[in-house]
């Protein structure tokens, strides 16, 4: 046991993060990355979303697996931009969650995953529709090339979810080791 001589007075096990000051800005930083991470899937979903639905070629309509892309990645859009809403309530309340931080933690995990995969679903689909369309001679109007420019798009929304995924299980772990996400993992 440590002597108050060695131990300037205070108790073995302070009750708080030696560095107060230091541990807000880590989470600061956190959630800006989160932030940052939202906005650029967002946008790169809803540049999939408008390719997607201005090609002017009304053969797309026959594929189911063209309709999933569009519609795969008007959600990760839709549910992109309700994460940006929630980081920057987070940001300005001072780490206040819209649910209970458990319901959050594990509400943005499994949102995060499920989009994820849906996204990278829904343009593998359309990648293998997509060769055999070239295969048939059948890109007319740049048909082919947009439709690859939003699967491409859909791949980037892909990669940050699974980034922003990687994020919240971390934070879901600290949730689980310190019983709070705000706290610090000593």
């Amino acid at each position: 046991m440590a002597s108050p001589l060695h131990n300037h007075g205070g108790d073995a096990f302070p009750s708080r993060p030696p560095f107060p000051e230091l541990h807000h800005h880590r989470r600061s930083r956190l959630h800006f990355l989160i932030l940052l991470i939202r906005i650029v899937t967002f946008g790169f979903a809803l540049a999939a979303v408008i390719v997607t639905a201005t090609i002017s070629s009304p053969s797309w309509l026959r594929f189911n697996s063209f309709r999933f892309l569009l519609a795969a990645n008007a959600i990760v859009a839709a549910y992109a931009l309700f994460e940006t809403c929630a980081a920057v309530y987070q940001i300005l309340t001072g780490g206040a969650t819209l649910f209970p931080e458990p319901m959050q933690l594990l509400f943005d995990f499994a949102h995060d995953q499920a989009f994820a995969y849906m996204a990278v679903a829904a343009g593998a689909a359309w990648a293998a529709d997509a060769r055999r369309v070239r295969g048939q001679g059948a890109c007319e109007g740049g048909f082919c090339v947009k439709a690859d420019v939003a699967v491409a798009m859909g791949f980037a929304a892909f990669v940050f979810l699974a980034l922003t995924a990687l994020i919240t299980g971390y934070r879901i772990a600290g949730y689980l080791t310190t019983g709070s996400g705000r706290q610090q993992i000593r």
